[in-house]
């Protein structure tokens, strides 16, 4: 079996990143916290006596366990490297929203911030969709998208 089962940050702050993404993007517990320690976690990390706390939350639009959002965070943190749209390595988090502007402030309001601009751009078939990237309190990049109909398409 194969199956996409989650993607990680790590935060500065675990628990003010999880309850951004609950509050911003609709994610929700389900009862996967974590507290991790001991000889496996080290081994399994390569790390020194780590401690590992967050949680994994279930990605909205999908099943009742999966896909999840894992937001851990070590007792002990390398410096970040600043995020960076065009960086190697994981570019951003996507989600669909209803509506990206709205989506927007309310990222803004809760300590994040926009990336470039708010666009809109022409798909074959008659759809728009609306961009934005934006960053989470922590730095991490996110796009918020949206798709419809074009209204000139629509009224044909």
């Amino acid at each position: 079996m194969f199956r996409y089962v989650h993607t990680n940050i790590i935060a500065k702050d675990a628990s003010k990143l999880i309850s951004f993404y609950k509050d911003v993007f609709h994610c929700k517990s389900i009862n996967e916290a974590r507290n991790l320690r001991g000889g496996w976690v080290d081994r399994l990390t390569g790390l020194h006596q780590v401690h590992i706390t967050g949680e994994h939350l279930l990605l909205p639009g999908y099943g009742e366990d999966h896909p999840t959002l894992e937001i851990f965070s070590y007792d002990t943190l390398k410096e970040a490297v600043p995020a960076e749209i065009n960086r190697p390595g994981l570019a951003h988090l996507a989600f669909e929203v209803d509506d990206v502007e709205e989506t927007l402030m309310k990222v803004i309001s809760k300590g994040g911030s926009r990336v470039g601009e708010l666009i809109t751009a022409e798909y074959p078939n008659g759809l728009e969709a609306v961009f934005v990237y934006a960053k989470d309190p922590e730095g991490n990049i996110v796009e918020l998208q949206s798709w419809r109909q074009r209204k000139e398409a629509a009224s044909k």
